[in-house]
């Protein structure tokens, strides 16, 4: 496996991440979530451009190299770790806004020819560690579709987990029996997320009318206390004072992203060139399934990643006057399927758009769904936690085809230790680093005689 760019991979990578240290810069946009809330004091003047930029290193580093590097070494294929945290940073530290694009360029070029080259080399090694690490694609094909099933328990409780749990795997069975064109797992999510879907509109139902009963019940026995000055009176006037004013910021926030609506238009038909060369993944779990050419599977899985981080992308950018770097991240899966990149950069362009100028919309509507807001927020630990399983699977399943048990051992052996150490690397990229580090060290092993490679299928 190599990273195999085209020019136009090459030249829509370098421009991507200069237009998005341009955006950090100017404090309007950022890929890491963490780091948004802090922009506004940064916009304001409160934290200095050094500040900023330690918390920024501080919070994108770790994801950097334990997540990004390794994703891409092993995938073949780029993602928004290795390319746009560190675009925040650069931008960031710049104090001229010509000064940002250069950086991020830079960094792009680093990505683009460093990441190719070492490829390249480590594919001449006895043990071709790029080649094994192809075993991951599998479990996360396979787990990530219960995804869904885990969300439903984290929200609804263990009956309705587990009824969805059931139905999933008998669906994943119907497919491979009846419909052997089709991927188990494309069904499997759909249904899955069907049902989550169905329980949060459910559970949403009654809990307005709840909400309703209650605020009849409240207004039939007003007149019973009409004539007494209600207690709370100044609390609550505070209290709306404070919404007032939250609200007052929050559409000034959403005011200024629309005001730059150009600039985001930009990154948008960058991006949708980008992703449409197939060589630029939105997760971890799609950098593998899109080096298998599945990219309709990867549109899935983007998409119902989308649903998870949407309110969370939303209420970031409302309240920090900062958007995303990815926007909704609904550019992944429109533009891998897609037929060329023109059309991929114009669908980007306006999708962007529309994304900012609907901002504050989505956000009030959040406000009043709780259920829904909350299933989006189950939705995206759901899928972390199904990865990390996915991807700590197909490590070992990795070690296991470059040397047997000795593979696995090291393989485990590295996630256990990372575990115990406070995980200095990100659990979900243990499993990938520690392949990388036995690969390594079994070519050690190979050049000294101490160990003889097997064939890697």
């Amino acid at each position: 496996m190599s990273l195999h760019l085209t020019p136009l991979v090459i030249i829509f990578t370098i421009l991507a991440t200069a237009f998005a240290a341009l955006l950090s810069q100017m404090a309007l946009a950022v890929f890491n979530d963490g780091v948004r809330p802090f922009l506004l004091d940064f916009y304001r003047g409160e934290l200095a451009r050094p500040q900023m930029t330690a918390i920024a290193f501080g919070l994108s580093a770790g994801f950097i190299f334990g997540l990004g590097v390794p994703v891409a070494f092993s995938s073949g294929v780029l993602n928004p770790w290795v390319l746009f945290l560190p675009s925040d940073i650069l931008g960031i530290l710049s104090p001229r806004k010509w000064i940002a694009p250069i950086l991020g360029a830079a960094w792009g070029a680093v990505v683009v020819f460093g990441l190719s080259a070492a490829t390249s080399a480590a594919n001449s090694l006895p043990v071709n560690f790029l080649t094994a690490m192809q075993q991951m694609a599998t479990p996360i094909l396979y787990l990530f579709s219960f995804f869904p099933a885990v969300a439903v328990t984290m929200q609804f409780g263990r009956v309705r987990g587990i009824i969805t749990f059931v139905i999933s795997v008998l669906v994943m069975l119907v497919t491979m029996k009846w419909l052997p064109s089709v991927f188990p797992g494309a069904t499997t999510m759909a249904v899955g997320v069907i049902l989550l879907v169905a329980f949060a509109v459910g559970e949403e139902v009654r809990r307005v009318r709840g909400e309703r009963l209650q605020a009849q019940t409240a207004t039939a026995g007003e007149g019973a206390e009409k004539d007494d000055p209600p207690a709370s009176s100044s609390a609550e006037a505070e209290g709306a004072v404070a919404d007032e004013e939250t609200s007052s910021l929050f559409a000034a926030n959403a005011a200024r992203l629309r005001r730059h609506a150009p600039y985001f238009m930009i990154m948008g038909l960058l991006l949708g060139v980008l992703v449409n060369t197939h060589m630029f993944a939105g997760g971890e779990a799609t950098s593998y399934i899109i080096a298998k050419g599945q990219f309709a599977n990867a549109a899935q899985i983007d998409f119902y990643r989308a649903l998870g981080f949407i309110p969370l992308i939303v209420t970031t950018a409302v309240a920090s006057g900062a958007f995303q770097i990815v926007g909704f991240t609904l550019i992944y899966p429109v533009a891998y399927l897609l037929p060329n990149p023109i059309l991929a950069a114009i669908a980007g362009a306006l999708l962007f758009g529309v994304e900012v100028f609907i901002l504050s919309y989505i956000a009030k509507g959040l406000a009043a769904l709780h259920t829904i807001r909350d299933a989006s927020d189950n939705i995206r630990n759901a899928i972390n936690l199904t990865l990390e399983v996915a991807i700590l699977f197909g490590s070992l399943a990795a070690g296991n085809a470059m040397a047997s048990g000795l593979g696995i051992a090291i393989v485990g052996g590295l996630y256990a230790l990372n575990e115990v150490l406070g995980r200095p690397v990100v659990r979900m990229a243990a499993g990938p680093v520690g392949v990388i580090i036995a690969g390594v060290a079994l070519n050690l092993l190979a050049y000294v005689h101490l160990f003889t490679p097997i064939p890697i299928k």
